[in-house]
């Protein structure tokens, strides 16, 4: 589970969006551009492709 004050922090590094967390599935979902980011370990995974 991710700590509410990183979550209120974070946003989308592709388009600068608010991201929403899934605590079940383990993903944070870009609300502006629709991006996917895994959360492994309770640490988000947000690497951009540059082919996007």
């Amino acid at each position: 589970m991710l700590n509410k004050e990183l979550l209120s922090v974070l946003c989308c590094p592709k388009c600068k969006g608010d991201l929403a967390y899934d605590e079940q599935q383990s993903i944070l979902t870009c609300l502006n551009c629709g991006k996917v980011y895994t959360v492994k370990d309770d640490i988000p995974v947000m690497l951009v492709d540059d082919e996007e």
